[in-house]
């Protein structure tokens, strides 16, 4: 997971809008912020800095400000005794289908007459 920021050159929430949309389609993103007071985009996933760049800067003018790895939120000691509880299986109980018994009459002479 990376964290990029870029610092973009637009005015308006119309400008806003194309550069978000523009972002949100790029495949591994996970999560997009703006901020329009310093007027600076964060993005967040699995991406490309210099193809996002190269997205936004069809709408607007872009700088690539930093790039570094995402903060993870700690994990606490509980979350490893659910992942514990998760594994644990019971076996299933499968029904058992049973073949068929075949039962075939034989006499002794097959070609005989009914009449008789």
């Amino acid at each position: 997971m990376k964290k990029a920021v870029f610092k973009l050159d637009i005015n308006g929430d119309k400008a806003k809008q194309k550069a978000m949309k523009a972002v949100s389609g790029i495949q591994g993103v996970a999560s997009v912020s703006m901020d329009m007071a310093e007027k600076k985009l964060t993005l967040t996933g699995d991406i490309d800095p210099v193809h996002v760049a190269g997205k936004l800067r069809k709408c607007c003018h872009t700088q690539i400000v930093s790039v570094g790895p995402a903060k993870e939120e700690e994990k606490k000691a509980s979350s490893e005794e659910t992942a514990i509880k998760v594994f644990e299986t019971y076996p299933l109980h499968y029904y058992q289908a049973r073949a068929p018994y075949y039962v075939t009459s034989m006499e002794e002479n097959p070609n005989s007459c009914v009449i008789c």
